[in-house]
């Protein structure tokens, strides 16, 4: 009998040393890095616009959204591109990962809830953190990531 309802496929990707992951399910496609077109006055996380198959799809920098430093592209720098799932519609977003690893399933069991480090910070996006030998995982809820402004902005700019 298969296990499916007992773990998710994840895709995993670096940003500087740290491990994220994304649920498959939202992954349109990976893609190679190339400068997107820039958006005048928009916020400083989102680089600009990125042709997909005769799409305008807004792309941001998920370092610089995460408060990490700007993203030096290389030849492992890609973009993800996602389908999130909002409160009313779906939004097609460009996130730019320094690498992509792989897509692996977590068993349920093994994702635990963000760890309370006993200061406010910022949280909420994290969906759940797994652990591996070499470290962790953290398990990222796009949708929670961007607050409603930061969806209205990328929305409007694609």
């Amino acid at each position: 009998m298969a296990t499916t309802s007992l773990e998710a496929q994840f895709v995993t990707f670096s940003l500087g040393e740290e491990i994220f992951a994304v649920p498959v399910e939202v992954v349109r496609e990976i893609l190679d890095y190339a400068e997107a077109f820039k958006i005048p006055n928009g916020p400083d996380y989102l680089l600009g616009l990125r042709d997909v198959r005769g799409q305008g799809v807004p792309t941001i920098d998920l370092r610089l959204k995460l408060g990490m430093s700007k993203t030096v592209p290389t030849p492992h720098t890609r973009v993800l591109v996602l389908d999130v799932p909002l409160e009313n519609r779906l939004l097609t977003l460009g996130l730019v990962a320094d690498r992509v690893f792989e897509v692996t399933p977590f068993r349920r069991d093994q994702i635990e809830s963000a760890p309370d480090i006993g200061v406010r910070w910022r949280s909420d996006y994290i969906a759940g953190v797994v652990r591996r030998e070499n470290g962790f995982v953290v398990i990222i809820d796009l949708a929670r990531l961007l607050s409603r402004e930061d969806a209205t902005v990328l929305q409007s700019a694609a």
